[in-house]
């Protein structure tokens, strides 16, 4: 890909599509293009959170290591974003991505992220939009998951 077209991708990534094309053009510039085969990890759960990515092309999954082994809780595709979490709390990858197809991902690093942040509030604003709509969804499952397992326990009563 050419810088200008990982500036016309960044755009359709809605944290960024405010965010003058210049200032597109100097992340793009200073993240890394990274190819991922099926199969292959972006990620892993407990390791440091060194950088977020985007996903240019392909798909993968998200996964939570659980007693009963990896369980999947979302899947990834164009435009998306991963590994926001563990740069903005520094705390270890709260999930392990797998590509599920081959996979062109940007990867912005820790530095790149904040600069990105601290220069435009607009960027912090949409992080926070998303982080936010993906804790609802998570609640909204957890509510589900906690009245289907009272029926289960009033059943075996």
């Amino acid at each position: 890909m050419t810088l200008q077209q990982d500036v016309d991708v960044l755009r359709k990534v809605p944290i960024f599509a405010k965010i003058e094309p210049a200032k597109l053009k100097l992340l793009a510039f200073t993240s890394e293009h990274l190819e991922f085969m099926p199969g292959d990890a972006l990620c892993r759960q407990g390791e440091p959170g060194d950088a977020a990515y985007i996903v240019l092309e392909g798909e993968a999954d998200v996964l939570v290591q659980t007693e009963r082994g990896p369980m999947k809780v979302a899947h990834l595709g164009r435009h998306d974003i991963v590994g926001e979490i563990a740069i903005l709390c520094d705390v270890p990858r709260t999930a392990t991505v797998v590509a599920t197809t081959r996979l062109v991902a940007l990867r912005v690093s820790k530095d790149g992220f904040f600069n990105l942040v601290t220069q435009f509030p607009q960027v912090a604003i949409e992080v926070m939009h998303e982080l936010a709509s993906r804790l609802l969804q998570t609640t909204t499952r957890l509510t589900e998951v906690s009245a289907r397992l009272r029926e289960l326990e009033a059943a075996e009563h």
